[in-house]
């Protein structure tokens, strides 16, 4: 049986779901989103800073002692929704885990603006740490669904155009796979209240706009992952994703990646959103501090 607080985070995921569906436009599903996440408190111990990332706005979520390691997160929102707004507060417990600083950027979405988009947006983000001074061996990506899926696929654009390598990249329940493949689909479909087929479907449409599902840097499960740095992949097995995060993984260690799959127990889509009640997203979140440090030296 489910504890209170795990009922909980999947009540609060339903009713999100059922406000994104009430929407007819783009806008209002974004809109909505905005208003689900603001209910969220950021935690204390954290200064933010509004800041201009190439073209982009981009915002520092700075803990209190945090050294010059820097985490460059893309949020999710199935490359269509969210923002820098929705997704503070869980990154802002993310970035204390860490005990280092993350920035935030509004990457370019669809429909507005298609695949490769967010791949350019998140590579250029990058590139503007580097020109900061920063040392790639004391940065990392992180993202969550779509922004797991972008992190591989920029860590692969980086590696292609010859830039130095981060120390390292976290991937929270990805959307790795564009082309809906993963049995998880059917076999989670009455377990995950918010990933449905329907909506992905017309997500990847929007996003990929003609483009081949299984384009590597759209769907990273196809891309060639060699010489990438240490990834550490987290799931919910109650995910329709789940096989996204499965197959990412297993991809990574044929290509001889040092990868960490992490499946959490009957956990919904992302429940590190809800770290102030839910003890499992506190500990998903420890783990990626955990890691971070690690590998941030």
């Amino acid at each position: 049986m489910a504890s209170p607080e795990t009922q909980k985070a999947f009540d609060l995921v339903r009713e999100i779901s059922r406000n994104l569906g009430r929407q007819k436009t783009v806008w209002g599903m974004r809109r909505a989103y905005e208003e689900a996440m603001a209910q969220f408190a950021v935690p204390e111990g954290v200064d933010y800073q509004p800041v201009g990332v190439g073209t982009r706005r981009g915002e520092w979520v700075i803990p209190a002692g945090a050294d010059d390691r820097a985490i460059l997160y893309f949020h999710g929102g199935g490359y269509v929704i969210c923002s820098i707004d929705t997704h503070r507060e869980m990154v802002s417990r993310i970035a204390l885990a860490a005990g280092a600083r993350a920035l935030l950027v509004d990457y370019r979405l669809a429909p507005e603006h298609p695949f490769p988009a967010a791949v350019e947006d998140a590579v250029a983000a990058y590139r503007w740490l580097l020109g900061q001074g920063l040392s790639p061996s004391r940065l990392a990506l992180a993202g969550d669904s779509a922004g797991g899926g972008l992190v591989a696929a920029a860590l692969v654009a980086i590696r292609y155009l010859g830039l130095p390598l981060p120390a390292a990249g976290v991937c929270i329940s990805p959307w790795a796979d564009m082309t809906l493949s993963g049995a998880s689909w059917e076999a989670n479909a009455k377990r995950d209240p918010i990933v449905v087929r329907p909506a992905l479907e017309q997500l990847a449409r929007w996003y990929l706009a003609g483009a081949d599902p299984r384009t590597p840097l759209a769907s990273p499960i196809f891309a060639d992952l060699r010489g990438l740095p240490p990834l550490l992949v987290q799931v919910g097995t109650a995910e329709t994703l789940l096989d996204d995060a499965r197959a990412l993984a297993e991809k990574a260690r044929r290509d001889g990646v040092a990868v960490v799959l992490e499946e959490w127990e009957d956990m919904p889509h992302v429940w590190h959103f809800f770290g102030s009640f839910l003890p499992e997203a506190r500990q998903a979140i420890q783990r990626i501090g955990e890691f971070l440090r690690e590998r941030m030296a």
